[in-house]
């Protein structure tokens, strides 16, 4: 049974393989949650985060050849929580994206309900 905290929640979804957005997409579905996205490239994403009311946030690293960091520090700017999602094993990132939760790739269903879940239990705090 999904995670009630999940339930009606708006979740924006920024990933650049069609694959992986539909699977993130039908599996947030199955959560109870609305997606928002997804977004396949920097400029919707940006456009997505600024504009729409949104819960919290699922962001591939690597998108389209650049990094998500424009979008991650105006989700950080209006206190929407995110996690970033990545399937390579070097995860440098930013001094200011060190402490955010992440997601592996490849991920389960459970994963993604287990963190988001734990996101948003930590954003109600």
């Amino acid at each position: 049974m999904p995670d009630a905290k999940l339930e009606s929640r708006r979740i924006l979804v920024v990933e650049d393989s069609p694959v992986i957005a539909v699977v993130l997409e039908d599996m947030l579905q199955d959560f109870g949650c609305v997606v928002v996205g997804p977004a396949g490239n920097m400029a919707v994403a940006l456009e997505l985060a600024a504009s729409d009311d949104i819960d919290a946030a699922i962001l591939d690293i690597n998108i389209r050849g650049g990094k998500i960091y424009p979008v991650a520090t105006m989700l950080a700017d209006r206190d929407v929580p995110f996690l970033l999602a990545s399937g390579y094993a070097d995860w440098t990132l930013p001094p200011e994206l060190m402490d955010r939760p992440r997601l592996v790739k490849p991920f389960s269903a459970e994963d993604v309900e287990q963190k988001l879940a734990e996101l948003l239990r930590r954003d109600a705090q």
